[in-house]
């Protein structure tokens, strides 16, 4: 399991979410076979999305990240409940560009230039969806560019996926510290000067706990630690859930599927997790159609 501390500072000028996403992004490397660049990208996207969905009010609210940018990765997406467990996939795992000249992993190319789309589902009607440009692709300083342009919170945003030699996540974590309304400008400058000497994230992470990591960020200011949540990846796909996509391609589709000679499979893009309908099964949800229509 992964684990998100959520502080406030005692004055209430910011608050700060941190979260060790190790674990997260290692069952996604599991789970979609990525390569670095790719596990890179789906990683830090992974870590924005359960950092933003941990700030939701209500445990049936749901939060999906989208980077629909023009790089070879493809569209990134990444879902998250209110407790921070997510779910993701990348449109092309298999994206591993050469490394930029400091070394590090070419998120940016990967991601490339176009949109951020970042949907909130409280249940209502109609979800809230805000739109921002994807200013760099390296996922941080976008998540940074949307809280500020589309939402008018400042916010400092830090995530970073370590992948060692073997493509096995080594380190993976983020940070989101936004200042509140009437903050204190003494603490926003301890909170920029802290940023500016405060080493990578995944650098941190590999020597120190979370809580040390977090007061390293906070270095000089006082704050208060007022929960923490562990966190996974999980998957909310279901037998009914596919059995009501198949419903949703309609009878001229299913009867395309029934002269096929082999199974039908449906496989979820976020898990791999394979569900197999037999010409019995998918006759059932048919006449099932025709039940429900007749009934109406």
């Amino acid at each position: 399991m992964s684990k998100i501390i959520r502080a406030l500072t005692k004055d209430g000028s910011a608050r700060a979410i941190i979260l060790d996403s190790k674990g997260i992004v290692a069952r996604a490397i599991d789970i979609h076979k990525t390569y670095p660049t790719a596990t890179a990208a789906l990683g830090r996207t992974l870590t924005a999305a359960s950092l933003m969905g941990s700030l939701l009010g209500e445990d049936t609210d749901l939060l999906t990240l989208r980077f629909k940018g023009d790089g070879e990765g493809g569209t990134i997406v990444a879902t998250s409940d209110y407790k921070g467990n997510v779910r993701g996939f990348i449109q092309n795992p298999n994206s591993d560009l050469p490394l930029k000249e400091n070394g590090k992993l070419d998120v940016g190319k990967c991601v490339g230039r176009g949109f951020l789309y970042v949907l909130r589902d409280a249940g209502g009607a109609e979800p809230y969806i805000g739109v921002s440009e994807i200013v760099s692709g390296e996922i941080a300083e976008d998540i940074a560019y949307y809280y500020a342009s589309s939402e008018q919170v400042p916010t400092v945003c830090a995530l970073g996926v370590l992948v060692d030699t073997d493509y096995s996540c080594k380190a993976s974590g983020g940070l989101l510290l936004q200042l509140l309304p009437y903050a204190d400008e003494s603490i926003i400058e301890k909170i920029e000067e802290n940023i500016r000497k405060t080493p990578h994230i995944t650098s941190l992470l590999i020597s120190m706990s979370l809580k040390e990591v977090l007061a390293a960020f906070l270095d000089g200011i006082e704050y208060d630690i007022f929960d923490e949540i562990e966190c996974g990846y999980e998957c909310a796909c279901s037998r009914e859930k596919t059995d009501n996509a198949i419903i949703s391609l309609g009878v001229t589709e299913i009867n395309k599927m029934l002269e096929s000679p082999e199974e039908t499979e449906l496989t979820c893009q976020f898990c791999d997790r394979i569900y197999k309908y037999s010409k019995e099964e998918l006759l059932k949800i048919k006449q099932q159609m025709f039940e429900a229509k007749f009934e109406k």
